[in-house]
């Protein structure tokens, strides 16, 4: 891998281009969104529009805003059409023709997973749009813009975005339950940018600026296009040949002096119709994942090939600092009135330290989108934002929300030999086990914190990011500064299962270390004199776990008097290594081949899946009835009674669960504790 804070000779610096003639206009107060203010800012037209699907809030934890920003430090006329009117094609001409391209995305959030809750039913709320308002987005959000953005004008379509980046291959659809083609090929876009995307696309901009579509992209790093075969001069290695014992290596035979290689994964109609074919397909993408060792890949769709260059080199240190540091409004755009837009109202005082993670959680989307590499900011540039929000952000009372980023301890952390760093192919860093190679000092983290809490006008800065405990335990400083500083009360933990089956398909670590953290969290805060809780978070439902695994959870629950208000079901997201396991039936973590793959059981059916989910909610009286029942069928009726040993009760309240079990006791539910999402007792 490439260390984030190191940029290699190849290539160019993100600021370093010439910009752009129309940098003459300047930095815009807000990006426009209507002719008006085009007229406003002198504009006869735009050089790049963007479509999105969410409220357009120029600040940089939303996507827009740091593309659209970016590229106007380019010097490019940058417009916004947010939220359009997918139904009504004049609304994708409301800032006119743009000289150069569209960019399409649908937002921070894939539009599916936005829109659909684990059952597939519709959410009553949108959090990324004015008023929580749902339905102002369509389903497949970036396929819809795209096409309408081509019946408006013929230019190029860029696409870019998670909704885009983790469908840039043939991907399974959960909402679909079928294999669908790469979203390039759908939406009959130019152009795919994947991944933290800033690099490519100032590249690309500039290319476009120069010769229109009319070149060869094939040199640039994290975009997909369509090609009609693979060119001369390049070597095809099959997902299959690179499956056997020196797994990740060409065969010798194949290897010409000069000539480069790039991987030929199964194609669209051989995973849509073979599924231990979609697994070893998911088991080659993931390993061509490191910046310093992996090739491209291409993936015939009828025919045609899409082609994926390799993944993106990281920003360096002082990229990720200009990009953070570029004027932003740090607001909703005018045109909403106030309107309350919950994320907004969320994130607004908070601040991003950090991208990428090296967790490598198989059922997450963070590794697959930002890659595993992590790429920090500086601490002048962090401590430099919180002092913008102290003075300029409306309503800020001293605390700053959240300090952190997609894992809050993961700051500055990177592999200690950047040459094993560059060979590895290794999914996770820190599964089954912590690599020896990995640096895991919190002590610049520590140093952060510090600081950023000894501001003047900052009263406290909390962690509301996602602590990776097996990784704090490394550092007992670490955890007391957070639990002396950094924490409200409560502290949000993913152990996501107890048992050791499912944790191994979801490449987490075993619920010792979670025990561990839990003891260094108590005994800092009783030393801190602070009554502090832990928040568990647990998964249903996930590929590879079963009836028992779900009940063996619950009574650790009970064990550790843990009653949770609201659970996450398994929902398989695009792309996701879980995902293959859901749909294929195999596990992509293993080796991948015919009649000796490794077959994982998936939570399909709709009874099971709330039976787990039923599991995670033991205490709710409405789920009595369907555990009493699945408890008798395992075999396990010893654990219904009303002792503490026993998990539910065989007795039913009045007006719960199925009518008239058990109730003639006539016995009222027992009051709830807590409407926070996990209650936590004796902790």
């Amino acid at each position: 891998m490439v260390p984030a804070e190191i940029l290699p000779p190849s290539v160019k610096p993100l600021f370093s281009y010439r910009k752009y003639w129309a940098h003459r206009f300047g930095v815009a107060p807000f990006l426009p969104m209507s002719r008006a203010e085009m007229d406003q800012l002198g504009w006869d037209s735009c050089d790049v529009i963007l479509v999105t699907g969410d409220a357009y809030i120029d600040h940089p934890s939303f996507g827009m805003a740091i593309i659209g920003r970016l590229l106007e430090a380019q010097g490019f006329r940058v417009g916004i059409i947010s939220q359009p009117d997918w139904r009504d094609v004049s609304a994708f001409r409301a800032l006119g023709k743009p000289n150069l391209f569209f960019g399409v995305t649908s937002g921070n959030m894939d539009s599916m997973v936005n829109r659909y809750t684990s059952d597939r039913k519709i959410r009553h709320n949108d959090s990324y749009t004015p008023g929580g308002e749902e339905g102002k987005r369509p389903d497949r959000a970036v396929i819809v813009y795209a096409q309408r953005c081509r019946e408006a004008f013929d230019v190029p379509i860029v696409l870019g975005g998670i909704e885009a980046s983790l469908r840039r291959i043939a991907h399974y659809d959960y909402w679909s339950d079928k294999v669908r083609r790469s979203i390039l090929v759908d939406a009959k876009a130019d152009l795919l940018l994947y991944g933290n995307a800033e690099r490519a696309l100032v590249e690309v901009a500039h290319r476009i600026a120069k010769k229109g579509l009319a070149q060869n992209f094939s040199d640039v790093r994290g975009i997909a296009f369509m090609r009609d075969a693979t060119p001369e001069g390049w070597i095809e290695a099959h997902a299959d040949d690179i499956e056997g014992p020196d797994e990740g290596r060409i065969r010798k035979d194949d290897v010409r002096s000069g000539a480069d290689v790039v991987i030929r994964l199964p194609s669209f109609e051989q995973v849509a119709g073979d599924r231990e074919i979609y697994a070893r397909a998911s088991r080659v993408l993931h390993k061509e994942a490191n910046p310093g060792n992996a090739r491209p890949l291409t993936q015939k769709h009828g025919p045609r090939d899409v082609w994926l260059t390799a993944p993106p080199i990281p920003l360096s240190m002082a990229e990720m600092d200009g990009v953070y540091d570029l004027t932003y409004a740090r607001a909703p755009h005018p045109s909403y009135e106030g309107a309350k837009i919950p994320a907004w109202e969320m994130i607004r005082h908070s601040v991003t330290i950090m991208r990428g993670c090296f967790g490598g959680c198989s059922f997450c989307s963070i590794t697959e989108h930002e890659g595993r590499i992590i790429q920090s900011r500086s601490e002048e540039s962090i401590l430099k934002e919180i002092e913008v929000i102290r003075d300029k952000t409306e309503g800020f009372t001293g605390i700053i929300s959240d300090i952190g980023g997609p894992t809050a301890n993961m700051y500055r952390m990177a592999c200690k030999d950047k040459e094993t760093e560059a060979l590895c192919r290794r999914p996770s860093c820190v599964f089954p086990d912590i690599c020896k190679n990995l640096n895991t000092s919190h002590d610049s983290l520590i140093e952060l914190y510090k600081k950023a809490r000894t501001l003047p006008g900052i009263k406290k800065v909390m962690v509301a990011s996602g602590v990776r405990y097996d990784l704090a335990v490394k550092s007992p400083a670490y955890i007391k500064e957070l639990v002396e500083h950094h924490v409200g009360g409560y502290l949000k933990i993913a152990p996501e299962h107890t048992e050791a089956g499912p944790l191994a398909k979801m490449m987490k670590p075993g619920i010792g270390a979670y025990d561990r953290f839990k003891q260094l969290f108590d005994a800092a805060a009783k030393a801190a004199d602070k009554k502090y809780f832990l928040i568990p978070y647990f998964i249903a439902a996930h590929p590879g776990t079963t009836d028992e695994d779900m009940m063996n959870l619950a009574l650790w629950l009970k064990r550790n008097k843990y009653r949770a208000d609201q659970v996450q079901t398994y929902l398989p997201s695009p792309m996701a290594l879980s995902t293959a396991m859901y749909h294929s039936g195999f596990n992509p973590l293993k080796p991948v081949r015919r009649g000796a793959s490794e077959v994982v059981d998936a939570v399909k059916g709709l009874r099971q899946r709330r039976l787990h989910k039923a599991f995670l909610r033991y205490h709710d009286p409405e789920n009595w009835p369907v555990l009493r029942e699945a408890l008798k069928a395992m075999g396990r009726a010893d654990l219904i009674g009303p002792g503490k040993q026993h998990l539910v009760p065989s007795w039913q309240p009045v007006g719960t669960g199925k009518a008239g079990e058990g109730n003639r006791m006539g016995k009222k539910a027992p009051p709830r504790t807590s409407s926070r999402p996990f209650v936590t007792k004796g902790t």
